[in-house]
């Protein structure tokens, strides 16, 4: 069997690329595509093996390693000058363009769905404001691009021979925009890495890319009104210096930390703060497995892997008035940490590989 993996991008280690290092786990054969290959040189040899991806056009283009979204408008046809005849198995890991992968019908594609495109769907008019592209002729010809890329993407679902979702919550907007049904494989989390604690410290933690819809500067602003309470924060990305100026002296700006850093955190913080609307969301999982409490903006695939009241709670609302309040209740509330951490154990990388492997040769023998 040849088999190629095509992921939309490489250029961070976040939740999609653990999912990538997992599926090199169980083969290691594959021949590796995408869109950009940035990786530096320790998040490839976890990632990739050490292999470098066969790239587009798209990464030669001025400003690629910065900003390769930029770019939108080339997506569709640079995804599409990939000739990937000669493989039997198509694996695609995709949050955006990499199931729009050719294929004939005599190949057999599996799409790994982390989400329907984000930018050209559900989060289109938060894309338009954080790029600037909401108002003027800018922002008419950005409303037209997404357009064109939405039609692609809804007839280019076809090349697709089975979906997985990454949870319950995908499952149900992959039916929704593709009309196509999956089945729900949750993605690995590395629950031996991330050791159960059960002595807190009195402070919390939260850790995320600082990009706007994480909405890490929601987190910041709730715990700007509990100056009793000590935050620490750890991340990097476009917000991070807003988050500086605006954070209050009970908070803790850390900045990016390496893996061993984020478990300590995890490991000693009274709870883990998640405001986020996630597709799964693999870091409230690390944190239970921890032991921690989540207190999480209950929405998307976080209502799949916290149970309210038992490894944490869920706020109704994504505002900061909403949160603080959670945490106000959370303080007086107790919870186990073995229980929580015991909770976290039927999301890890060994489930994950074992479910993967059964389906893809389960098809492959059938197709």
């Amino acid at each position: 069997m040849k088999k190629a993996l095509i992921s939309d991008w490489y250029y961070v280690n976040g939740g999609a690329e653990k999912v990538i290092h997992s599926l090199n786990q169980i083969w290691d054969d594959f021949d590796h595509y995408a869109l950009i290959d940035f990786l530096n040189e320790k998040d490839r040899d976890f990632i990739l093996n050490g292999k470098k991806a066969k790239t587009s056009f798209i990464q030669n283009l001025p400003t690629a390693k910065s900003n390769h979204r930029k770019f939108l408008q080339l997506f569709p046809y640079a995804i599409e000058q990939f000739d990937l005849s000669q493989y039997d198995l198509i694996l695609s890991s995709s949050s955006s363009i990499a199931k729009g992968i050719r294929t004939a019908q005599n190949q057999l594609h599996i799409c790994y769905c982390h989400s329907p495109m984000r930018y050209a769907w559900d989060l289109q008019q938060q894309y338009l404001n954080d790029s600037g592209l909401d108002k003027g002729l800018k922002g008419i010809y950005a409303k037209y691009v997404l357009n064109k890329i939405r039609k692609w993407d809804v007839i280019n679902s076809d090349n697709v021979t089975y979906f997985i979702a990454n949870s319950k919550h995908i499952a149900k907007r992959i039916k929704k925009i593709y009309n196509r049904d999956s089945i729900v494989i949750y993605p690995p989390v590395d629950v031996e890495f991330f050791t159960l604690e059960e002595n807190k410290k009195e402070y919390y933690f939260t850790a995320s890319r600082m990009v706007s819809y994480k909405k890490m500067l929601l987190i910041v602003e709730a715990f700007n009104e509990l100056p009793h309470l000590k935050l620490i924060v750890a991340g990097s990305g476009p917000e991070l210096e807003t988050i500086k100026k605006v954070a209050k002296s009970n908070i803790s700006i850390i900045g990016g930390i390496d893996s061993l850093e984020l478990k300590k955190q995890m490991q000693g913080a009274k709870a883990f703060v998640f405001a986020a609307e996630e597709d799964f969301g693999i870091v409230p999982v690390e944190a239970q497995a921890c032991g921690t409490p989540v207190i999480a903006y209950g929405k998307g695939g976080v209502l799949e892997t916290v149970v309210d009241h038992k490894t944490g709670i869920f706020y109704k609302e994504q505002t900061a008035q909403s949160l603080k309040e959670a945490i106000l209740y959370f303080e007086k509330q107790l919870f186990d940490p073995k229980e929580i951490r015991k909770h976290a154990l039927q999301f890890s990388k060994e489930r994950f590989e074992n479910e993967i492997k059964a389906f893809i040769d389960e098809k492959y023998k059938g197709h």
